[in-house]
């Protein structure tokens, strides 16, 4: 068993899930990329190994466990990353700059890029911020020059 999978399956085990191939192969399929994945993305590498059905409960497993978070991209399609390490199903802390790429439709979490937590009136309570910045990424920029 190599490194990631039992990292991934103390990950699962410490969040109360069982321990699943589906579960395993979401995990890995993310962890593998340097940007947020579409459910569709997903659905095309797992094949037939998983149905769309299944890879919801997955993904919404995750991102209620604080494991993943979402981030809607410019056509409202849900793409999923990893969380940080301090996230968790009562908090997430994934209050960073996502990174909407024009010309690749990438989307980067810039984790240092933090968002600061606005001033709201009284009685209000933010509970979530969320920033998508667009343009293109240093990889496209590379590209072109």
């Amino acid at each position: 068993m190599d490194n990631n999978t039992t990292r991934f399956e103390e990950l699962l085990v410490k969040n109360g899930l069982k321990r699943t191939g589906a579960r395993l192969q979401v995990l890995e399929i993310l962890s593998g990329r340097d940007s947020a994945t579409s459910q569709p993305y997903l659905e095309q590498v797992m094949g037939k190994v998983v149905d769309r059905v299944t890879l919801y409960r997955v993904l919404q497993a995750f991102e209620e466990k604080g494991i993943i978070h979402k981030v809607l991209d410019s056509h409202g399609t849900a793409n999923y990353a990893i969380c940080s390490d301090g996230c968790d199903a009562h908090q997430h802390h994934d209050e960073h700059v996502h990174f909407d790429c024009d010309n690749c439709h990438k989307i980067y979490c810039l984790e240092s890029v933090k968002i600061p937590v606005p001033k709201v009136p009284s009685g209000f309570k933010v509970q979530h911020l969320n920033l998508i910045a667009t343009g293109i990424c240093s990889a496209c920029a590379d590209k072109v020059n």
